[in-house]
C-alpha cells in the first residue's frame, strides 16, 4: 500500500492520521514523516484498516437490529393494547 492509498483508507474510516496513530500505539510523525518519504506503508496496515472497516460495518448493523428489538419488546409489552386487557 502506498502512502496516497493509506490517506484514502483513512478518510474512509473516518480518521486522522494522529486518530490512527493513538489507536494503534504509534507517533504520529513518524507515519507522516517515515511512511510518506519511503511512499510505503508497513503490510499488516491495510489488513488492520480493512478489519476496523467491518469492525465500525458490523457495529452498525447490531446498533440498527437492536434498536429495532428494542422498539419491537416495547410494542409487545404495551399494557394499553387489547391483547393485554383481557389478561387482567
Amino acid at each position: 500500500m502506498d502512502f496516497q492509498s493509506f490517506k484514502k483508507t483513512l478518510k474512509k474510516c473516518n480518521l486522522t492520521i494522529k486518530e490512527f496513530a493513538k489507536i494503534c500505539g504509534l507517533n504520529p510523525n513518524s507515519i507522516s514523516t517515515s511512511w510518506k518519504s519511503k511512499n510505503e506503508v508497513p503490510q499488516w496496515v491495510d489488513s488492520w484498516l480493512q478489519n476496523y472497516i467491518k469492525a465500525k460495518t458490523l457495529d452498525n448493523v447490531k446498533d440498527v437490529v437492536c434498536d429495532d428489538e428494542d422498539k419491537a419488546s416495547n410494542t409487545s409489552t404495551d399494557k394499553s393494547s387489547p391483547a393485554n386487557k383481557n389478561d387482567k
